[in-house]
């Protein structure tokens, strides 16, 4: 995602959401350090040579032989060196393609996306051609290289000994191999700890460049935060929807009540009890003010008594609706169902 006009980026202050990291990362944009990828390919392929090449390199040496020894080279002599040289080569072309594999998945993971395979006219067309050429990314791209190599040169420069140079010329023939030996490995090991170096900065630079090039505006943020949370309108509208129909749900409840309790104004509690059938009285309806009114009216009409109880009034509106009523209140509701019972010239049971 190429970043846009200045102003456009100074509007982004706030750091990418997760949501936001992972659409980029379903379009495909990761950070990726070619780096870090270099130096894995570089460290794999230095331990491959240096164990693989010794034993190979005998059968290419025996190749050699054959062929300058022959009085007369042929295909036969060319192909015997050919076959010495691949097989001296695969260890380490498969070591650096496995380490080039494992050190993009470690960056990455695993990413894949049919869209990639598809052609992209862009990446022909010369004008984006000349774009990418002359652009900030080539430019930032050639100072990496300036930069690499001048780190690289430098550790091999002050890694150098000249001395010890000089002093390998002066031993016989027979140790000038094990010098070079020391000599080359030591340059290696040099040469991968100064990409060692870059490479982890450049994994720092590539992550700090990927999550600025993603940063969000408030308002992308508020967006983000509406899609993910849902319109507050929308939200309120099914709010106010869902309370209209358990209100609704309450007060066609009323009708089958054994007895409402009041406070008697602001609370109203409705409890249904069947006896035989239900261990304890239920809560069916419950309001306060306004919506107490409305299951008191309801009550009233239908011939629900009503009976005047603040305390437990207000005790049972803090129950759930369509809840038992729990141990502590059955005394108090008790009496006042039989009361009702008697009212009504029923026999109530115990």
């Amino acid at each position: 995602m190429a970043e846009g006009d200045p102003k456009d980026a100074e509007d982004r202050t706030e750091a990418p959401t997760q949501r936001r990291l992972d659409r980029a990362r379903e379009d495909g944009q990761v950070p990726l350090s070619r780096e870090a990828v270099s130096f894995a390919t570089l460290l794999a392929a230095t331990l491959a040579g240096f164990l693989a090449l010794p034993a190979m390199g005998l059968d290419w040496l025996r190749a050699l032989r054959v062929l300058a020894e022959a009085p007369d080279p042929g295909a036969e002599e060319a192909l015997l060196l050919l076959r010495a040289a691949t097989l001296a080569l695969l260890p380490v072309l498969g070591a650096v393609a496995i380490a080039a594999i494992l050190a993009s998945l470690g960056q990455t993971g695993p990413l894949l996306r049919a869209e990639s395979l598809q052609p992209e006219l862009s990446r022909i067309s010369p004008l984006a051609g000349l774009r990418r050429l002359f652009g900030t990314e080539a430019l930032i791209e050639l100072l990496r290289t300036v930069l690499k190599l001048a780190v690289v040169g430098a550790a091999l420069w002050f890694s150098v000994d000249l001395s010890a140079l000089q002093a390998s010329l002066q031993q016989p023939p027979g140790m000038l191999p094990a010098a070079i030996g020391r000599g080359v490995l030591h340059l290696m090991l040099v040469t991968l700890g100064a990409f060692a170096v870059l490479a982890a900065l450049d994994v720092l630079l590539v992550r700090w460049r990927h999550l600025r090039q993603l940063r969000m505006s408030r308002e992308e943020l508020k967006e983000e935060m509406r899609e993910a949370e849902g319109d507050p309108q929308v939200k309120a509208r099914q709010r106010r929807l869902r309370e209209t129909r358990a209100r609704q749900r309450m007060l066609a409840a009323v009708p089958k009540a054994a007895v409402v309790v009041t406070n008697p104004t602001h609370y109203a509690v409705a409890l249904s009890y069947d006896q035989g059938q239900a261990a304890a009285p239920r809560l069916v309806a419950k309001g306060v003010d306004a919506m107490a009114a409305r299951i008191r009216a309801a009550a009233e009409e239908h011939g629900v008594p009503v009976v005047a109880n603040p305390p437990l009034a207000r005790a049972l509106w803090r129950l759930e609706v369509d809840t038992e009523i729990p141990p502590e209140h059955w005394q108090a509701v008790a009496e006042i169902i039989a009361y009702v019972w008697r009212l009504q010239g029923r026999a109530g049971g115990g």
